[in-house]
């Protein structure tokens, strides 16, 4: 809440100082850049708490409940071996720019900027292989409806 409140309050301060003093902070542009990107890596990571990710349900309704339960497991998989996948580059990424010695803004560097990347989907990662080990379990156990 706290970096949506300031990131609105930057970017109309940023509209007023250049619609009515024609000037602004150009610090500002990257800072807003870089809140945008936090806020919605931290809202991915809400989302995988809460199992809300954006999906597409085609064939869920024709489905069985085990059957429903096996493509969980195998999507939930892929989401792990996919989020693993790009936590591991991001990780890579920022390492990168670590050695860089690149700034973001101000005194900022990119590199610490950026590190929401890595986390957010390492977290994502965890969160979907509790997932599928959840399901799995359920599929053992017969008991397809539960949720982890």
């Amino acid at each position: 809440m706290f970096m949506l409140a300031a990131m609105i309050v930057l970017a109309a301060t940023q509209i007023i100082l250049r619609n009515v003093f024609q000037s602004g902070m150009p610090e500002l542009e990257p800072l807003l850049r870089i809140l945008v990107l936090w806020i919605g890596m931290l809202g991915a990571v809400v989302a995988a708490r809460e199992d809300r990710h954006i999906s597409i349900d085609v064939f869920s309704r024709s489905l069985s409940p085990r059957n429903k339960c096996m493509v969980r497991v195998v999507l939930d998989l892929f989401v792990t071996l996919i989020a693993g996948l790009i936590a591991y580059h991001t990780a890579r990424f920022v390492a990168f720019e670590y050695e860089a010695a690149t700034m973001a803004f101000a005194r900022v560097p990119s590199w610490m900027a950026q590190s929401i990347l890595p986390f957010a989907f390492g977290v994502i990662a965890l969160r979907y292989l509790h997932f599928t080990f959840c399901n799995i379990i359920a599929l053992m156990n017969k008991g397809y409806d539960r949720k982890c």
